[in-house]
């Protein structure tokens, strides 16, 4: 499993790694059939920007982007977007191999 961290117009400070790294670790060990991380942090004018690009496994690629006036608000709603996806995805396939069926949701009413 790989977390690269790139910065586009912005050199990416070793604190800045380390609060991204942290907040991947957090995702990755919740999911562990992800593959690949790679978050991308811009600066534009006055605009930071951070998008997070998930590999997982079965080819499913999920991607988060962010906006605001910091880069550590950008990162923390990035990571929760793609977070929310892969919960999204997860249930999905849980739902499909549930062991409930019709019958058992229907209550049963004894005809006397």
């Amino acid at each position: 499993m790989t977390i690269e961290i790139t910065g586009r117009n912005v050199d990416v400070s070793n604190s800045m790694r380390d609060y991204a790294g942290k907040r991947l670790d957090k995702l990755v060990a919740e999911f562990p059939r992800i593959d690949k991380v790679h978050m991308i942090l811009d600066i534009q004018k006055f605009t930071h920007l951070a998008e997070v690009i998930v590999h997982a496994a079965r080819h499913i690629q999920l991607e988060g982007k962010a906006t605001s006036e910091n880069m550590y608000a950008s990162i923390d709603e990035a990571v929760d977007k793609v977070e929310a996806q892969l919960r999204k995805t997860l249930d999905k396939r849980h739902e499909h191999k549930g062991n409930s069926k019709l019958r058992d949701l229907e209550p049963i009413v004894e005809v006397d």
